[in-house]
């Protein structure tokens, strides 16, 4: 049986159903009763609780035999920081699994994720990692690309930019490259890294099949959707400036994705691994991104 973190967000929901079909047992650690019903549905067994509250966890953990830790938050609010949820959460998570005698370990993290970088997200996602491996538990870690899925943050924030307005603004040059990964394919790395008794990849480092840029992406996006309007590109100063006045604007309206000054600065970075990553680590070739966003859209 296995412990799961995150099980209701969209990577674990999509590894939820991926775990239905192979018959594999999972106890899921979920915030309230609504996510519970939800995870009972599907067969599961749910437990109620919260990473960043470690006296919510005592006990509910005992009997699995691999804890896989899911949870992340790509935005900080005034309840919630990258410190309380990645490495506060992490670190509970761990004391709690080794008290339950747990002696193996699953950690989501990202593609660029570093103790060393500037950008908050990236370096607390780094340190996490850090706990897992210093942890004394047998780990593996995955570090994929940008996930494309039903359900994706990523494709519904670009839906609703592709919404506004007769044109498509794109913050800076929008040349920076992704390596898109649909989460079916996720769900089969997983599966398949799960199985694997020997261990001997402790961190896998992976994306889908192409080096695609933002503006690409865009634009194929577009074309599935039907929309024909031209990509006007604005200095990140300015937009940056205007974040203030899109948080207040999106207090009204869902309409407007909100953004933060990292996420800007992120999406200035290339996010790229190995081309040939999946072949490599798990041996199948992955779905191109246009028939990942098909799905997601």
């Amino acid at each position: 049986m296995i412990f799961i973190t995150g099980a209701t967000g969209f990577v674990g929901s999509h590894l939820l159903k991926a775990l239905q079909k192979e018959g594999i047992e999972a106890r899921c650690l979920v915030r309230n009763k609504e996510k519970a019903r939800i995870v009972e549905s599907l067969g599961f067994e749910a437990v109620i609780g919260d990473i960043t509250d470690r006296g919510s966890l005592r006990g509910k953990i005992r009997g699995a035999r691999v804890v896989v830790h899911l949870v992340g938050i790509i935005q900080e609010t005034q309840d919630i920081t990258f410190d309380q949820v990645h490495l506060e959460g992490t670190e509970n998570l761990i004391e709690e699994a080794l008290s339950a005698g747990v002696r193996e370990i699953f950690y989501q993290s990202a593609l660029g994720a570093d103790i060393n970088s500037r950008h908050k997200y990236l370096q607390t996602k780094g340190h996490a990692e850090e706990l897992v491996k210093l942890s004394g538990m047998d780990y593996w870690i995955f570090k994929p690309s940008l996930i494309i899925g039903p359900g994706d943050g990523f494709t519904e924030n670009i839906k609703k930019v592709l919404s506004l307005g007769p044109v498509v603004t794109v913050p800076g040059t929008g040349n920076t490259k992704f390596q898109p990964l649909s989460v079916d394919d996720w769900t089969r790395a997983f599966l398949i890294a799960l199985k694997d008794g020997d261990r001997q990849i402790k961190t896998y480092e992976f994306g889908g099949p192409e080096h695609i840029t933002y503006n690409e992406m865009l634009r194929i996006m577009m074309k599935e959707m039907g929309i024909n309007k031209p990509i006007v590109h604005l200095p990140i100063g300015l937009v940056k400036a205007g974040i203030p006045l899109a948080t207040l604007l999106g207090r009204f309206t869902t309409k407007i994705p909100r953004v933060t000054s990292e996420q800007l600065d992120l999406l200035q970075i290339d996010n790229i691994t190995d081309i040939h990553s999946m072949e490599r680590l798990f041996g199948f070739t992955p779905e191109p991104f246009r028939a990942a966003i098909k799905k997601a859209l």
